[in-house]
């Protein structure tokens, strides 16, 4: 039996938006359950994110060190940014963040996975794209601002990411989900059996 996720959607019979904040907002939904009784359900709408495992020729993984308020603490990262314009090519917009962030540009680019970061209270979804071939961007540095200007970039082994967060020691989910992504890969049908990076994106349509 092949284990997949289906598309499906319960009656909402009411809805309300308490919460509008600058990129998310919060939306009460009335749900009509099966057997006919309506429970009322809290999440966060979110536009989507993408996330960018760059890989240079040492099979070294590029990262940054940025200060995340929600949860106190300074996380190892990889180049990730949201998809804030409507229906933005989610490709385009991972080369954006790897080009802002790091300040490198990629050759070769499949999509490594495709996840729901926290589908029991809120619809983000996130495309994690694989880039390798990656080279130094022309032109000056992006200009960042905020959390953003106090990063720390550094270039980490994919064995030591992956020992980091089955240790308990890297939180950020891109990064572990990137790691052990990309580490099934290698030790499967490798690579080249990567989805493509225009793969259709059923969560986030997008313009080609």
């Amino acid at each position: 039996m092949r284990i997949q996720d289906t598309p499906e959607e319960w009656p909402v019979t009411a809805t309300a938006t308490p919460f509008t904040g600058n990129k998310t907002s919060v939306r009460t939904d009335e749900v009509e359950m099966p057997d006919g009784s309506r429970v009322k359900r809290d999440y966060q709408v979110h536009p989507g994110s993408v996330a960018v495992l760059a890989l240079d020729r040492d099979d070294r993984v590029i990262v940054l060190r940025q200060y995340r308020h929600p949860v106190r603490r300074r996380l190892w990262e990889i180049p990730a940014g949201l998809l804030d314009i409507p229906g933005e090519n989610p490709l385009h917009a991972a080369q954006r963040e790897l080009y802002e962030e790091a300040h490198v540009k990629a050759e070769d680019w499949r999509v490594l996975i495709d996840v729901y970061t926290s589908p029991g209270g809120c619809d983000e979804a996130v495309r994690i794209f694989l880039a390798r071939e990656i080279s130094v961007a022309e032109g000056e540095r992006f200009e960042v601002s905020e959390e953003e200007a106090d990063m720390e970039l550094a270039r980490v082994s994919l064995e030591e990411l992956v020992r980091g967060a089955l240790a308990g020691e890297l939180h950020n989910n891109c990064l572990a989900l990137g790691a052990l992504a990309l580490r099934a890969a290698l030790s499967g049908e490798g690579i080249d059996a990567l989805r493509p990076a225009d793969a259709s994106w059923p969560a986030r349509p997008f313009d080609v």
